[in-house]
C-alpha cells in the first residue's frame, strides 16, 4: 500500500469512525459517497491506514479508477494490481485468484467513472457481485454522487455522502495551509468563499499563503472559481471536478436538470420541496430534474428542507 494518509486532516473523526467500524465488519462491503472535492479519497487512505484495519486486512489494494471505462477494463486493472497476467486476465481468473489468496482489502477509487454509463452499468454490477462473493475479500469504493451500485449487499448502517467541512475543521485546515493570517476577518470571507469544501480549502489558503488574504479576495472578484486551481486533474482543480459531475452521463440522460442547476445557482438559500413543486418555473420533470441533482451530488437538502447548492458550484454555474 504506497498512498501516504495526508498530514494536514481535520473535522472527519465522525466519518472516520464510522469508515473504520464499517470496515471491521464482516463482511465489509463499503460505499464511500460525496461530492466532487470533499474528501472521499483522503478519508478513504486515512481509514485504511487505522491500525485496527491494517490488521484486519494486512494487505490493501489501492486501485485508481479514473481511467477505467469498461467491465473488461476493470478487470485488467484489478488485475495488474493483483500481480496478474493482465492481457489474459478474465473476471473468472481475478474471482478465482481472489478466492484463493490470504484476505485482503480492495479500495475502488473513483468508482464513478466506470459505473456512470448506463449502457455498461449492469456488467460493472454484475462483476462487483462476484468479487463481494468472496466473504473474505473486503471491499471500499468512492464515489461522488449519492448513489451506491445496485446487486452488491452493501455493509449496514450505511454512510452517508460526504458534507462540508465543520467552519472550525476548515478554519484550522486554512491557518496550517496559508500559515500567517493577518487579518482573520478576511480568512473568514474567503472561506465563505468555498463553502468548506476540503478541496476549495486546500487550494484558495495555497494562494492566500503566497498572496495574502486580501489580495486573494481581489483575485476572487476577479477570476472567480477560474483561480482554483493547482494543476489540471479533479484533486488538484476546482472547475475539473465540478465540470466532471456536470457531464455525467446521469446528468446528461435529462436535458432540462442543467436548467434547474442554474436556476437553483441564483438561490443562495436554496428552495423547500413545497415551493420547488407549486413554482412555476419552465422546467419540465422538475422533481425528477431535483432527483438527479441529489444523486449526482450537485445538489442537497440541508437540514431545513431546503434543495442547495454548494457556493463554488454556483459561482461556477
Amino acid at each position: 500500500l504506497s498512498n501516504a494518509p495526508p498530514q494536514i486532516f481535520h473535522g472527519r473523526e465522525y466519518e472516520l469512525q464510522g469508515l473504520v467500524n464499517t470496515l471491521l465488519a464482516e463482511p465489509a462491503r463499503v460505499a464511500l459517497l460525496g461530492p466532487g472535492g470533499m474528501g472521499k479519497t483522503a478519508l478513504a487512505v486515512v481509514g485504511i491506514h487505522n491500525q485496527k484495519v491494517a490488521d484486519r486486512y494486512p494487505t490493501r489494494h489501492f486501485i485508481p479508477c479514473d481511467s477505467v471505462h469498461t467491465k473488461d477494463s476493470l478487470v485488467a486493472t484489478i488485475a495488474s494490481h493483483l500481480g496478474l497476467e493482465t492481457s489474459q486476465a478474465t473476471a473468472k481468473h481475478v474471482v478465482h485468484y481472489l478466492a484463493t489468496s490470504s484476505p485482503c482489502l480492495l479500495i475502488l477509487d473513483n468508482f464513478e467513472t466506470p459505473w456512470e454509463p448506463v449502457d455498461g452499468r449492469t456488467k460493472i454490477e454484475e462483476f462487483l457481485l462476484l468479487v463481494t462473493g468472496v466473504t473474505h475479500i473486503g471491499l471500499l469504493i468512492t464515489m461522488r454522487g449519492a448513489e451506491r451500485p445496485g446487486k452488491v449487499q452493501w455493509t449496514h448502517p450505511f454512510l452517508p455522502p460526504l458534507r462540508p467541512l465543520t467552519p472550525i475543521a476548515a478554519h484550522q485546515t486554512f491557518i496550517e495551509v496559508a500559515d500567517d493570517i493577518h487579518d482573520h476577518l478576511e480568512a473568514e470571507q474567503l472561506l465563505k468563499i468555498t463553502d468548506n469544501i476540503p478541496l476549495a480549502v486546500q487550494l484558495i489558503a495555497t494562494i492566500a499563503a503566497s498572496e495574502g488574504c486580501q489580495a486573494t479576495l481581489e483575485r476572487w472578484k476577479l477570476e472567480s472559481t477560474a483561480m482554483l486551481s493547482a494543476g489540471y486533474d479533479k484533486q488538484s482543480n476546482l472547475e475539473t471536478s465540478i465540470m466532471l459531475s456536470l457531464s455525467s452521463p446521469r446528468m446528461l440522460s435529462l436535458p432540462h436538470v442543467a436548467d434547474l442547476l442554474s436556476l437553483m445557482s441564483l438561490l443562495s438559500d436554496g428552495i423547500s420541496d413545497t415551493d420547488l413543486a407549486q413554482s412555476k418555473l419552465s422546467v419540465p420533470e422538475i422533481l425528477k430534474c431535483k432527483t438527479t441533482l441529489i444523486r449526482t451530488s450537485l445538489a442537497y437538502v440541508d437540514n431545513a428542507g431546503h434543495l442547495k447548492v454548494l457556493a463554488p458550484i454556483r459561482e461556477y454555474i
